[in-house]
């Protein structure tokens, strides 16, 4: 048994569903990969050039999950701060040399939109922007096996129960296979891993005290609020 010098922290994890015995399983986060302008129609609307081209990764802490349900705080260091509705794709480990696919989920990619224009305009990262506390909403996750075909399924989020984005997966740019065979290309995928696959268009501002619930059709829904 090793003595570490501090208390390790404690590991992060999700929900699974669907053909689970018992219903207690969960599955334990490792990394979280983001693919950025994956919907053309998003693209346009932050000002960049629709066509496409190799896919843009960026990363999130595991510590900046939130479980659906939760009331989080609303962040320090913007007054803007932005939702983006993803599929989440959780990945099982590379077998036989291929990396599968655990199952799937409902995240925001919330982002603070001035922290991440003021960056841009001095040609500074904008890691902040993204990768601070809370971040990263995610629902349960459902076992691909017991998934229903979601190639085209309807993605959503309401804010307040005013639907805000509204669009179908089978308008991302880039496809679950092709977005992993470019991040293995980078990074070695893993058991554990999420990847938030990209947002549609319709992203904008929610403040304290408004609730953001992000669906995808045939998957456990994201739900939080802000205090």
């Amino acid at each position: 048994m090793r003595n570490y010098c501090i208390l390790p922290s404690p590991i992060v994890s999700l929900p699974v569903v669907g053909n689970v015995v018992g219903g207690d399983d969960r599955f334990p986060v490792r990394r979280i990969y983001c693919v950025g302008r994956n919907y053309a129609d998003h693209v346009t609307e932050m000002g960049g050039d629709p066509n496409r081209s190799t896919p843009i990764f960026f990363t999130k802490s595991r510590e900046t999950i939130v479980q659906s349900g939760a009331t989080i705080s609303y962040p320090p260091l913007t007054e803007n701060l932005h939702f983006e509705v993803e599929l989440v794709v959780a990945i099982a480990g590379n077998i036989d040399g291929k990396t599968e696919v655990f199952g799937y989920g409902v995240g925001l990619d919330m982002t603070r939109r001035d922290m991440q224009a003021a960056a841009k305009k001095g040609g500074k990262p904008w890691d902040m922007a993204k990768n601070f506390e809370d971040s990263a909403p995610c629902s349960a996750i459902m076992k691909a096996s017991a998934a229903p075909d979601i190639s085209a399924a309807a993605i959503t989020l309401t804010n307040e129960g005013v639907v805000k984005q509204s669009s179908t997966l089978d308008k991302m740019i880039w496809s679950v296979d092709e977005i992993i065979a470019h991040l293995n290309k980078t990074v070695p995928l893993a058991a554990g891993d999420l990847i938030y696959t990209g947002t549609p268009e319709g992203v904008g501002s929610v403040v304290a005290g408004e609730t953001l619930v992000g669906t995808i059709d045939g998957l456990p829904e994201i739900k939080v609020t802000y205090a």
